[in-house]
């Protein structure tokens, strides 16, 4: 408390607005997000896709030349195939980034899991405001059923059991008392403290809250989840690798029948008038151009990226949703996954399934803290009319909110 300079009566209002302009609200920061317009544009960035692109412009070159050469050409002959490629490329860009821009949903998710209001000591006085508010030094008043809005030291405990699942993936609830831990102590054995998102479901205590915002071992996990850097997947790396030696295979496909043409023209025709020799160039350069561009197999990037999507959307209908589309491949290989099951496979939300009263057994359906569902006796309906008194009697003694 001398560290923080607060005391068990909490701060003033007057100093609690000056620590948080001096340690921002407490909340979780997000870096600055991509925006759709930089998601759209990163569809681009394919090799390949670079290969078509400059293709299309080697396409709009060799229609104008022709259109200037034979006026009669029409529009549409004459730049057939930009339009065609140019088409591929937006479509493809279209579908890439359908996929990744509904998938852009983080650290939203964890946002979520934080708590919308607290309830502190100030002035002596116990208050309700806005979980952002709150800042070091505050006292935080913890009842069952509260989601920790910050991290913090226990000044008191009566009988104080906290779920740390999205810290520790334990559902079982850690029983927490007020004392001295020596430095370094991992989180999950940190009896006197509590954190930021975890939630009290029994007793009830106070803390001194030491850390808030980005700064709390919640928010250091959200700044994990921004820092992870993305790998190429074996797909996309193939695909790369392949682009690569088609890009060096079409650049000297082109030098030769370029160098075949002006052997031609010097060597064999000898032209040696200069206009009819610089026309008799662009045409050996439009033609070597148009072969080259002929070689670049436009339509597999559509192909692999539509087929990705096909994949994206059949995970999907299994509860897998893919962030980046280039995952899909890998993701489909998948045939074990090791993961953590609370607050992962499970919602860490425990409910009552089987209750039993009057010589029966009654089943409750239903998932997580919803009110949805239905009690049922051997598969048939059941009136929880019937045990009324023993809901209730259940509703009662606990202090749940």
């Amino acid at each position: 408390m001398k560290k923080l300079k607060t005391s068990e009566k909490g701060l003033s209002e007057e100093e609690a607005k000056k620590r948080l302009q001096e340690y921002g609200h407490n909340e979780l920061k997000e870096r600055k997000r991509v925006s759709a317009l930089e998601i759209f544009l990163n569809q681009f960035k394919d090799i390949f896709v670079i290969i078509l692109l400059i293709a299309v412009v080697i396409s709009v070159l060799i229609g104008w030349y022709e259109i200037k050469e034979k006026p009669e050409t029409s529009f549409l002959k004459a730049y057939a195939d930009a339009i065609a490629i140019g088409g591929i490329v937006i479509l493809n860009a279209i579908v890439g980034f359908t996929q990744e821009y509904r998938s852009e949903k983080a650290l939203e998710a964890m946002k979520k899991l934080t708590a919308p209001k607290a309830r502190v000591i100030r002035e002596g006085k116990e208050v309700l405001v806005d979980a952002r508010e709150v800042v070091p030094g505050d006292v935080l008043v913890i009842e069952a059923g509260d989601r920790i809005a910050a991290d913090g030291l226990l000044l008191e405990s009566v009988e104080l059991e906290v779920n740390e699942a999205v810290l520790t993936g334990e559902s079982t609830p850690v029983k927490k008392k007020v004392g001295k831990l020596k430095p370094d102590v991992p989180i999950a054995e940190r009896k006197n403290s509590v954190f930021m998102a975890t939630h009290a479901t029994y007793g009830r205590g106070k803390a001194l809250v030491t850390a808030t915002g980005m700064k709390t071992e919640f928010g250091k996990i959200a700044e994990k989840v921004q820092e992870i850097e993305e790998e190429e997947t074996p797909l996309k790396r193939k695909l790369n690798n392949f682009a690569k030696k088609l890009g060096k295979f079409v650049v000297v496909v082109c030098i030769i029948i370029f160098i075949l043409e002006l052997y031609e023209i010097l060597v064999v025709f000898k032209i040696r008038e200069f206009g009819e020799m610089m026309e008799k160039f662009i045409n050996a350069f439009m033609t070597s151009v148009a072969l080259a561009v002929s070689a670049v197999p436009e339509g597999l990037p559509a192909v692999v990226t539509v087929t990705l999507a096909l994949g994206a959307r059949e995970l999907a209908r299994r509860n897998a949703i893919i962030r980046k589309l280039s995952s899909a491949e890998t993701l489909g290989a998948v045939t074990v996954i090791c993961s953590d099951k609370t607050g992962t496979l499970t919602k860490g939300e425990m409910t009552v399934r089987k209750i039993y009263a009057n010589d029966k057994i009654i089943e409750v359906t239903g998932v997580g803290y919803e009110a949805k569902g239905e009690f049922l006796v051997e598969g048939k309906s059941f009136d929880p009319k019937n045990i009324e008194l023993l809901l209730r009697v259940g509703c009662l003694c606990n202090n749940a909110s």
